[in-house]
């Protein structure tokens, strides 16, 4: 097996994007892969991962990718009779892409292979239609099941389960009532939850490619519009487009590259995926045994990451995944947030993007979009979001929802370039 090192990444403006088809979205984040890894086509790809959610809903329902890059093979942009394997789950789709484009290259099938994400949420004048992307990220066969554990489960955490009644999906009641549960449980304040809002919205806002580019103190977090107590709006992934792409290539193919793609290729020490199931709300996520399992294949601990983004749906995700990523204790991730450790200059920034709740969430891109995030860190390339230390980088991402266990999730362990040699020994 090789080493598999990252050597482009790119992501697109997200936000609102009504005029910009899937085409378009996916042509602009292919095109800025290739520039940064210094490709002038892809001629050298040899396998691709294509991830959406929801392009069923605008009338195409299979073949999305091979659809979407058709123009680009016409034009010799990217190679004829390259296998394009069309990849779903949820929130969790881009990260999965990843993950086939990883074991694509970790096999030694192919020795450059592509990962892209593309998805439109928003669609003018049709919130229904936005409602029914989501909605596929939740048991549509026997709805039952979750209504009735959402209903017993609302009433252990104090919040009964009444979907959708501030106007937001069924997914923001669900981590309304896991937030509720871990008050109950732990302590945790809507407070705390407020201030890793406002410290996502400030990174945010020195994020050209954010959704939301503004700054929130955490009292107008709290005073905003309520979506599902205790969450607010500014505690909540707004609806957007956008996609984001990275390509992955083996450690052999790396040192025929030039010297600027070598010193600036991101070395992928771990690729992690999950399942979930429905759970007792006192046990641990599906995001422990993937980190667990991360940490054991890049043979580091916790203590040893110095930044993440997580998947951070709402602001009380940041709190929870602390926990479940070991940067804290069980029930210390809201005192942990608020105290400022995982803001800029902290002991271990979390979300320096602005996190799904200010740069966007546009869902089959999500995953990739925290890659390209990460990537610029370890190369110190983030400009005025750059943590201090940028050597051992992860990325969290839950896809899709069974009780209070997303479906999916994947966890990636990257690693910064060296300084001063050669890359990965090549």
């Amino acid at each position: 097996m090789s080493d598999v090192y990252v050597i482009g990444v790119s992501c697109t403006a997200f936000g609102k994007r009504p005029e910009a088809s899937f085409k378009d979205l996916a042509r602009e984040a292919y095109e800025a892969v290739l520039r940064d890894a210094g490709l002038d086509d892809g001629g050298p790809i040899e396998s691709s991962w294509f991830g959406n959610c929801g392009m069923d809903k605008f009338g195409q329902p299979n073949i999305r990718g091979q659809v979407c890059f058709t123009p680009l093979v016409r034009e010799g942009r990217f190679p004829e009779r390259v296998p394009m394997v069309n990849v779903e789950g949820g929130c969790a789709t881009a990260s999965m892409a990843f993950n086939g484009a990883w074991k694509d290259v970790l096999s030694g099938q192919s020795q450059l292979a592509l990962a892209i994400g593309v998805e439109k949420t928003y669609v003018e004048g049709d919130p229904a239609r936005t409602q029914s992307i989501f909605a596929g990220g939740i048991d549509q066969i026997d709805p039952q099941e979750w209504h009735e554990y959402y209903r017993r489960a609302g009433e252990a955490a104090g919040k009964p389960f009444a979907p959708g009644a501030g106007g937001g999906t069924v997914f923001m009641d669900t981590y309304a009532m896991q937030a509720a549960w871990h008050m109950r449980r732990w302590g945790t304040s809507a407070a705390q939850i407020a201030a890793g809002a406002s410290k996502n919205h400030a990174m945010g806002a020195r994020n050209p490619l954010a959704q939301y580019r503004f700054e929130v103190s955490p009292e107008q977090v709290l005073a905003d519009r309520m979506v599902s107590a205790p969450l607010t709006r500014s505690m909540c992934a707004p609806i957007g487009d956008g996609a984001a792409a990275a390509l992955l290539c083996s450690a052999s193919m790396l040192a025929t590259l030039p010297p600027r793609v070598r010193e600036r290729a991101v070395k992928v020490r771990a690729s992690v995926l999950t399942g979930g199931k429905y759970r007792s709300l006192d046990e641990p996520g599906l995001s422990r045994p993937a980190a667990q399992r991360a940490y054991a294949a890049a043979g580091i601990a916790p203590a040893d990451i110095d930044l993440a983004e997580v998947h951070d749906a709402t602001s009380f995700c940041e709190i929870y995944q602390s926990e479940m990523l070991g940067f804290c204790e069980d029930g210390a991730g809201g005192a942990y947030v608020a105290s400022g450790a995982s803001a800029l200059d902290g002991e271990r920034p979390v979300n320096l993007s602005g996190g799904l709740v200010s740069k966007g969430h546009p869902v089959g891109a999500t995953g990739l979009s925290m890659i390209y995030e990460l990537a610029l860190q370890l190369r110190r390339e983030a400009g005025e979001r750059q943590a201090r230390r940028a050597d051992l980088a992860l990325a969290e991402n839950g896809g899709g929802v069974i009780g209070f266990d997303e479906a999916a999730c994947s966890v990636i362990v990257l690693q910064a370039p060296s300084r001063g040699t050669t890359v990965g020994g090549v």
